[in-house]
């Protein structure tokens, strides 16, 4: 059976499925993805878009920024999703909303956009971090 990756939205109405290990886990620390989640640092699972889907209501799709796409729930606002054109083919979870976030598969492997990092947000889990893109 192959690893799956269940979760949803606060208020349930928005749910998602993937399946497979994700391409990739990370922290991040850029201001973009703080000011869409109102969190100091963000994790995320990315997934290939036919490896992921929604269930229940579909998400809310909000282009932030150039290139950019975040979904969310209409009713509760619980950001699920980033999607961008400079990655075409991937989906972003939000580790945070998945039903399990605890799951090993789902831990980060790194740290990215360090640059943008807030000062008191401090983490000694030695993983490697980058400076700038998730990709670099």
């Amino acid at each position: 059976m192959a690893l799956e990756t269940t979760g949803h939205c606060l208020c349930g109405r928005v749910r998602y499925r993937a399946t497979g290990e994700p391409k990739f886990r990370c922290y991040c620390h850029c201001e973009s993805c703080r000011r869409a989640t109102g969190a100091p640092v963000t994790a995320y699972a990315g997934y290939l878009v036919e490896n992921f889907r929604f269930e229940g209501e579909p998400p809310r799709r909000y282009p932030s920024s150039p290139h950019v796409i975040r979904t969310f729930c209409a009713h509760c606002g619980t950001p699920l999703t980033f999607e961008t054109t400079e990655r075409p083919g991937e989906i972003h979870l939000l580790v945070g909303s998945a039903d399990e976030p605890t799951a090993a598969h789902l831990a980060p492997e790194r740290h990215v956009f360090e640059n943008e990092r807030v000062s008191w947000v401090l983490f000694g889990d030695g993983l490697p971090r980058k400076p700038a893109d998730p990709a670099a």
